[in-house]
């Protein structure tokens, strides 16, 4: 079987997700070819640059203005035209014919909506599967031609048919993370605690001094932070506290995952499932972008982790009532685990067979 999976590099979640989604495919069905590929930079290859650059400033900077068009969109009706769509169009009647893959899967929404609306044109029967990167039912991911949709948790499925999909074409699997995140055996230390924070690499971590300086000082508690590319963040910080370790890029997250007993970053879809799968209780910085507030949400109702707000003083304290609190840290790691079973209940061979076998249905 032929596979292509489409994406775009608006942040590194869909492209990250892509490609677990790609190991998670060969694994299960031997002998399937997958590419994963940036429609974004195929389409327009002397603009993907700017656009993403574009995009990112916008979330930095001009989250209010973000969040605003997200909320007034939220509820649009499905088979939205995006922008460009005939240049886009164009361009990806022209990668299919070159790759022919025997199913199309999309992790953006844009991916979705073209795919949809060239299968509406030409009538082809192509298979297309939709991989929600969110935990959201925002109305850009849903298409008519969708076959499939791969969603977080299987109340996105409830929401889902409350806007007119089918629940049977609606498969909780969780957001696609490494399968080393599922697999990898748990080496906390219960004499110690350990705390893991991540987002260094995105410049999310405080830049007050006396952060570290009452990090160091938590009696008992052996804090790794990983940096990432932000080398000034590593050098200002690397072999200055005692308790305190730093990590530059590493694409090993899931051992510092295995060993630590509370992890605090930013909700991001693919973080919460790296963690979900890992057990590893979450404390996510405060959110601003609105796919993030509700995944923060979803944290809360789900008792999965708690939310720190940014300033040094409420999330010091914020740490301070989670690290210690073993019963609180065992009950969010017992839900995390009664979610992971749930979604172990979906897998991709068996939703590939019975896309191919029932023509419609795949839940």
């Amino acid at each position: 079987m032929n596979i292509l999976i489409l994406t775009g590099k608006f942040g590194m979640g869909h492209w990250s997700a892509s490609q677990s989604l790609a190991q998670q495919f060969q694994d299960e069905e031997p002998g399937t070819e997958v590419k994963v590929l940036d429609f974004i930079d195929y389409a327009v290859p002397s603009a993907s640059e700017a656009w993403y650059k574009g995009f990112s400033l916008l979330v930095t900077h001009g989250s209010g203005i973000y969040n605003t068009y997200y909320k007034m969109t939220e509820n649009m009706e499905s088979d939205a035209h995006p922008p460009f769509e005939w240049h886009f169009l164009d361009r990806l009647e022209k990668l299919l014919e070159e790759e022919r893959p025997d199913m199309t899967v999309a992790t953006h929404p844009l991916c979705a909506q073209l795919v949809s609306r060239w299968k509406q044109e030409t009538g082809a029967a192509m298979p297309l599967v939709t991989c929600i990167t969110d935990l959201s039912v925002h109305g850009e991911w849903i298409n008519s031609g969708t076959d499939c949709y791969l969603v977080g948790t299987p109340e996105l499925r409830e929401r889902l048919a409350r806007k007119g999909v089918d629940p049977a074409v609606v498969v909780p699997t969780g957001i696609p993370v490494k399968a080393r995140f599922k697999t990898t055996p748990h080496q906390r230390d219960g004499a110690r605690r350990s705390l893991l924070i991540m987002g260094g690499g995105l410049g999310l971590l405080p830049r007050k001094d006396r952060f570290y300086e009452e990090l160091n000082a938590l009696p008992g508690v052996e804090t790794t932070i990983i940096a990432g590319r932000n080398e000034k963040l590593r050098e200002r910080l690397e072999g200055k506290y005692e308790h305190i370790h730093v990590v530059g890029y590493t694409d090993r997250v899931y051992d510092y995952m295995a060993r630590a007993d509370l992890m605090l970053s930013k909700p991001g879809g693919i973080t919460m499932f790296e963690s979900i799968f890992s057990e590893l209780p979450l404390l996510a910085w405060e959110p601003f972008l609105q796919q993030e507030i509700n995944n923060a949400r979803f944290l809360l109702r789900s008792g999965i982790g708690a939310v720190a707000a940014k300033e040094t003083e409420d999330c010091l304290a914020a740490i301070r009532g989670l690290i210690y609190d073993r019963e609180k840290l065992t009950a969010m790691a017992d839900n995390m685990r009664r979610l992971k079973r749930q979604l172990a209940e979906n897998s991709l061979g068996a939703i590939l067979e019975r896309l191919r076998v029932m023509k419609g249905a795949c839940a």
